[in-house]
């Protein structure tokens, strides 16, 4: 008589390449992965008295800061769009982006406790804070689509066209990006803390690089030997290839934006690599 043979829900085995980021794993812990997205929603509104509102007077109140100081003091000219669509759109991105990277970029350190004690795919954290991260930019994106129907409606010069299309990947792009950054930012902080004030600082100087308070057309103009800076930023074709679908105005460059989308992948291959070459051994480390 044959021994009966045993069947196993779960199998862990050694990890194949470092570049993997084994996502067949993390769907089978989709259900956890859930588990952290709700978390990740009400941890954001509890104990708040106005909630999901903060989504919302955060993006007012920066924009009005910036018409204020980069509109009216600076003179800093919007491509001929209204100022409040033009800061808004690039608030929209740069948000999301920098959500995304912060959620990700602590996940080691945040959550040493957990992956001390249970097993489960580490991805799962990062990649659930860029999923629970969509709630706010659907929200801020609301509030574009409410500002951008009112001057519309009004008879201002915007013109959408099909590139606006081009909505979801650009969203992709930019989780992609936070991800792989957010990654590689947590692998090294682990074992380097220092490297988590240089890291920040990069960040807070990065916003400035990307075209959120200027249109790209200016730096063409007049600060032409910068150009290569701000078009080798990741994130410049995305902010310009929004607000040339919704409005109109702005450049837009397949060439660019396949070379973002192209970055995107190196940084998601580079940072799955150090990722799971560090997830070895952090534990040691922490």
């Amino acid at each position: 008589m044959e021994p009966e043979r045993e069947y196993w829900d779960i199998e862990i085995e050694p990890r194949g390449s470092n570049f993997s980021l084994n996502l067949k794993e993390v769907w089978q812990y989709r259900d956890l992965l859930q588990m952290y997205v709700r978390r990740d929603i009400v941890t954001i509104y509890k104990q708040t008295v106005l909630g999901p509102l903060w989504f919302i007077i955060q993006p007012v109140f920066t924009t009005i800061m910036f018409m204020f100081v980069f509109g009216n003091i600076a003179q800093i000219p919007t491509d001929g769009l209204p100022q409040p669509l033009f800061y808004l759109s690039g608030i929209l991105c740069w948000n999301y982006f920098s959500d995304c990277l912060g959620k990700t970029s602590g996940t080691f350190l945040g959550n040493a406790g957990v992956f001390s004690k249970v097993y489960f795919p580490r991805l799962v954290v990062p990649i659930s804070g860029v999923i629970s991260n969509l709630v706010r930019l659907a929200i801020q994106f609301l509030l574009f689509l409410a500002v951008y129907i009112y001057y519309n409606s009004t008879g201002s010069n915007i013109t959408p066209n099909i590139y606006a299309l081009l909505l979801p990947l650009l969203v992709i792009m930019m989780a992609g990006l936070g991800l792989g950054f957010g990654i590689i930012i947590s692998s090294v902080t682990t074992k380097y803390r220092d490297m988590a004030i240089l890291f920040g600082f990069v960040i807070s100087l990065w916003m400035y690089a990307t075209p959120v308070i200027y249109p790209l057309s200016v730096m063409a103009e007049k600060y032409e030997k910068y150009m290569w800076i701000i078009q080798l930023n990741p994130l410049t074709s995305i902010v310009e290839t929004l607000r040339y679908g919704f409005m109109g105005a702005g450049t837009f460059s397949w060439f660019w934006l396949g070379y973002s989308f192209v970055v995107m992948i190196i940084v998601i291959i580079t940072g799955s690599w150090v990722f799971n070459k560090v997830e070895r051994s952090f534990i040691d480390v922490v």
